[in-house]
């Protein structure tokens, strides 16, 4: 460390002999020049120019390739700037969807949830798996094989320019819910390795990415996302290699994350309210990333850019293998940084003023002598969360433009125009998204569950209304579409008693889902939020230490004098929330999309839709042999008409036949 009266490793143990047994309840405990908790967090905040040399040198970098594919080798037309030309190369558009899939938030959080929670958390690589194969076979070669530019253009077609709005206004709400946290994550890290204030570093970075972003259009964020994918993996491998030598090998982390109960097989039992379940890991982590991987524009537009479907899913293939290593190498973080901390815990201390904040304070441990490589880790982190950045706002622009601004304008926009819509929106909704980090900031919860939950509420019903029309042919748009064929004279009027007239044109199977999975879900997660923030919902954590510490800090004990008697004697039942508040986050997703295909059905369900007229390139391949083709032109048939002999030149008496085809 950069202080000479600190030890190299400051409430961490590298080896168990290092830890006295001290109780850090009150200044002074354990010796009169015992150092404090702030003494500690000014040490290990020692960012040199070298590391800061690094990060500007990531940024740079950035920027250079936004100007080059901007300026040097600039993107012509809509199709070039959005969609890459539909000609790029397979292994930049794979470490493009890993960069975008990994934001900072997985970096950062999939660390945290190990260490408070456990490594139960690993078996959701296997919904991961999952989502290759259903991903592969159902969703992929519809959208590849219709040629779209903005996902929810596919809406438009298998339903009505209504559902498209629909999904576009879901698309939105996501991206504007997410980036925020996207943003926040890494100023968090940069926060507790230097101290600088995050409302003074997010600018700063979202200004370099709306930049390259607005410059170089897709080609220039896949490439950057290329770049930084390295550097993300770089980073972690750095961290998990030099941190599991410094405490004597592998056997060392094993072992003081199997003492404390850390190493766990996940629970198989079915109550939706347990948090981690073998099947709320693997059915719902499943379905919460088939609606990250399958239907979200951020995603589908890389996969759009290639030439074929065999190039699309080499690329998704290689997507899943990297998120597997880098869930692994994150999640193994998680037990490196209990092995380190396991006597004396920074959350108690307050060494880390946030839970995700755990890594970058072992960072700090483990690099901090070593000039450069907390730059270098830094860089890692930022460039995760640059690389979903950019790829938010780029498919943000696609949308606008595709879906807001296209359908309701009569003639075309010259290219002129559309560029400058494109930049303008990628401007506009970063400066949105960095004000909203103020709001993530007060939140208590930790990033990974947050964005989770939070993104359940638009991504349940989304992927509810794609898999209604890519699965369910007979899922309509208009609500009474065959009143006019069938005897139901008595509901229809009914209906319209009560609704007044135009019911029929009004009420849609996809959109009453849709806005019925969208209430639910922000109703839930919202509640159960804020139940959280407020110490109303508590989750069971793991086991922690602060026997072990070597510098004195603010005990629990002391605290509690500090609280109002009111305080103290509240009824802790008073209150109590909701039983369906308590609904594990890994569940939000599945409900929603439940929700949205129950109800789209119910309303489906009174006015079958006349599934011969649909085209069958709009929904899954192995559906499409259940459909008939009227629209198809048969083959022509051949029939036999007898011509009098009379009538045959030089026939005689014998009959010709003549074929005609009709």
């Amino acid at each position: 460390m950069a202080s000479s009266n600190m030890p190299s490793s400051v409430g961490a143990a590298p080896n168990d002999e290092s830890f006295p047994a001290l109780s850090a309840s009150s200044p002074g405990v354990g010796g009169a020049d015992m150092p404090n908790v702030q003494d500690v967090i000014s040490s290990l905040q020692n960012f040199g120019w070298p590391d800061y040399s690094i990060f500007v040198s990531m940024l740079l970098a950035c920027c250079g390739i936004g100007v080059y594919f901007g300026f040097v080798k600039k993107s012509h037309g809509e199709d070039e700037y959005l969609v890459g030309g539909r000609n790029m190369k397979t292994i930049p558009v794979s470490m493009s969807l890993v960069a975008s899939f990994i934001s900072g938030i997985s970096l950062l959080g999939t660390p945290t949830e190990i260490y408070v929670y456990g490594t139960s958390y690993f078996c959701i690589g296997f919904g991961v798996i999952m989502v290759g194969f259903i991903m592969s076979n159902v969703y992929l070669p519809v959208f590849h094989d219709l040629k779209l530019t903005s996902t929810y253009e596919y809406l438009e077609r298998r339903f009505d320019k209504k559902i498209r709005i629909l999904g576009s206004l879901l698309f939105a709400i996501g991206i504007i819910t997410w980036l925020p946290i996207v943003i926040y994550v890494p100023a968090l890290a940069f926060n507790q390795v230097t101290g600088v204030n995050i409302h003074v570093v997010t600018p700063f970075v979202c200004v370099v990415c709306i930049f390259y972003t607005c410059v170089g259009g897709l080609r220039a964020v896949v490439w950057t996302d290329f770049v930084q994918t390295f550097i993300m993996f770089g980073a972690m491998l750095l961290i998990v290699i030099k941190g599991t030598s410094d405490l004597g090998g592998l056997s060392v982390v094993m072992r003081r994350n199997f003492d404390s109960g850390r190493i766990e097989i996940p629970t198989a039992d079915w109550s939706p309210l347990t948090r981690h379940t073998i099947w709320s890991l693997v059915i719902g982590g499943c379905v919460h990333w088939l609606q990250i991987s399958a239907i979200n524009q951020n995603m589908i537009q890389r996969y759009l850019s290639l030439p074929t479907v065999a190039h699309a899913r080499r690329a998704l293939w290689t997507f899943i293998v990297g998120v597997l290593i880098l869930i692994g190498i994150c999640g193994y973080a998680g037990m490196l940084v209990y092995a380190w901390y396991h006597e004396c815990d920074p959350l108690t201390t307050k060494l880390a003023s946030a839970k995700d904040q755990l890594l970058p304070l072992l960072m700090m441990n483990i690099l901090g002598d070593l000039p450069g490589l907390p730059g270098l880790f830094v860089a890692g982190v930022f460039s995760a969360a640059l690389s979903s950045l950019s790829t938010g706002l780029n498919s943000m622009a696609a949308v606008v433009l595709e879906d807001f601004l296209k359908p309701f304008r009569k003639t075309d926009f010259s290219p002129k125009t559309t560029e400058i819509l494109m930049k303008l929106t990628v401007l506009v909704l970063g400066v949105i998204c960095t004000g909203l980090v103020f709001v993530v900031e007060k939140t208590g919860t930790h990033v990974l569950q947050l964005t989770t939950s939070l993104s359940a509420i638009t991504s349940g019903p989304s992927l509810g209304i794609f898999s209604m029309g890519v699965l369910v042919p007979w899922i309509n748009a208009n609500l009474c579409s065959e009143f006019s064929k069938v005897r139901r004279d008595n509901f229809y009027r009914s209906l319209t008693y009560i609704f007044g007239g135009g019911i029929c044109e009004r009420l849609q199977g996809a959109l009453v889902g849709g806005l019925s999975g969208l209430a639910f879900m922000g109703w839930i997660s919202l509640s159960a939020e804020a139940a959280i923030a407020n110490g109303r919902i508590r989750f069971d954590e793991k086991p922690v230490s602060t026997e072990g510490c070597t510098y004195s800090f603010q005990h629990a004990e002391n605290l509690l004098l500090m609280l109002s008697p009111e305080t103290l004697l509240n009824d802790p039942e008073e209150g109590e929330p909701w039983a369906v508040y308590r609904l594990s986050y890994l569940w939000y997703t599945v409900a929603g999309t439940l929700v949205t295909m129950s109800i789209g059905l119910v309303v489906s369900i009174i006015s079958s839709e006349n599934i011969d007229k649909l085209d069958p390139a709009l929904v899954a391949p192995f559906i499409r042999k259940y459909l008939s083709r009227p629209h198809q032109q048969q083959p022509p048939q051949l029939l036999r008409v007898k011509v009098p002999a009379s009538n045959a030149d030089k026939a005689g008496n014998e009959t010709s036949e003549q074929a005609s085809a009709l």
